[in-house]
């Protein structure tokens, strides 16, 4: 940290900074667990384009996993995919305005899948195409989101995302988007969240999910053969996420994985006992106050995470070492007072280093990321939210 600080000196915080050595090693580590299946990068965790773009031209790497078809319709557009990838949308979408222009849009119905996991999402799909003009084009391409969330009982451990579950719940949108000339079959999502998604910290968790590993394994399996059954040998079936590409590396009913968290390395995967990311996305708040001998205040720093609201999903002070947060303040909008370490010795004008709790929304709180790379700051690149864009 001494020599990012060093390297950044010259910069008015508050900053973002990326270690890009840091985040190709991440790449790479990504890549070795995921054992020769391909990853599809989640653009959620990253909202870079000109990091997106360096990742997709590494071995290992192909595709991306877009948050809202406005997004992936972007990335076509400019160019910061290759032309010989596509965009996944993992998430339903009910834009029609973005509907109307991918079905207009020869080049990105050839390079999009939508997702869908309704008749609701269907219908949405197929007026688009029904637009004066379309008859006999290419069709739009669909991908079906089955559940892959852990029931014991009544207890639901995972995501709470499609309503589809079995291949029975999953036969009919099928036998729809093939009867369909204005939808093709794409391929089936299934998201782990219980495994990819929360820390394997104790002896409970780490049984719970190699447990709903086994279970998936099989349900999936079922799943992938019977829209085989219905739709053709040619579907993709994405699976994972940063925290299960090394479960899910060797399943044979698996063709792509998927990840992004991992390139960056918030802190909420500091605790994982299956492998160990190094920190990269790093912002930089400076010292304004000094109310009292063991306390500094810094500009901001209130970079809260989603999720359930808790200590883990506030920012991580990392440099200095030794500080932590105020409990009756924690991480404010416009100041956060932190407890230093004993014999501190920062003053006003200095700079604290934090990580944040997950990956892409740092970039959502900062226009550019300045990129360090042995020993030199070598670029400065726009985020999503630099370039005008914002797809939440």
């Amino acid at each position: 940290m001494p020599e990012l600080n060093r390297l950044t000196a010259h910069l008015d915080p508050p900053f973002a900074v990326l270690d890009l050595d840091a985040f190709d090693r991440n790449a790479d580590s990504l890549v070795r667990r995921a054992g020769g299946t391909p990853i599809r990068v989640a653009s959620k965790s990253v909202r870079v384009r000109w990091l997106l773009s360096r990742v997709l031209g590494r071995p290992g790497f192909a595709g991306v996993m877009a948050f809202s078809l406005a997004e992936a319709l972007w990335l076509i557009e400019t160019g910061t995919v290759p032309v010989e990838q596509d965009v996944l949308v993992a998430y339903p979408s009910l834009d029609r305005g973005a509907f109307t222009a991918l079905a207009a849009d020869p080049e990105a119905r050839r390079r999009i899948v939508v997702m869908a996991d309704d008749r609701a999402h269907l219908d949405l799909a197929e007026a688009a195409m029904r637009a004066p003009g379309r008859l006999g084009e290419e069709p739009l391409r669909v991908c079906i989101d089955v559940d892959a969330s852990y029931r014991i009982g009544r207890i639901h451990l995972g995501a709470r995302r499609s309503p589809l579950r079995t291949p029975a719940d999953v036969a009919p949108l099928l036998q729809r988007l093939v009867a369909s000339p204005e939808l093709s079959a794409a391929g089936l999502m299934f998201y782990d969240a219980q495994i990819a998604g929360v820390a394997d910290t104790s002896p409970v968790v780490r049984a719970m999910q190699h447990r709903s590993a086994r279970e998936l394994v099989t349900r999936r399996a079922c799943v992938v053969a019977a829209a085989r059954d219905i739709a053709g040998e040619g579907l993709l079936v994405n699976a994972g996420g940063t925290g299960s590409l090394h479960i899910l590396a060797g399943d044979a009913s698996v063709t792509e994985l998927a990840a992004g968290s991992g390139l960056l390395a918030p802190h909420l995967f500091d605790s994982y006992r299956g492998f160990t990311p190094e920190p990269a996305a790093f912002f930089v708040a400076p010292v304004v106050r000094r109310p009292s001998a063991r306390i500094v205040t810094v500009l901001g720093g209130g970079l809260v995470a989603s999720g359930a609201a808790g200590r883990s999903r506030l920012p991580l002070p990392w440099w200095p070492e030794g500080m932590h947060f105020i409990g009756t303040e924690g991480a404010g909008e416009v100041q956060t007072p932190l407890v230093t370490a004993p014999g501190d010795a920062l003053n006003v004008g200095d700079r604290v280093w934090f990580r944040h709790a997950k990956a892409g929304e740092l970039c959502e709180r900062f226009d550019v990321l300045h990129l360090v790379s042995g020993g030199e700051l070598v670029t400065t690149t726009p985020t999503y939210r630099g370039e005008g864009r914002c797809f939440g």
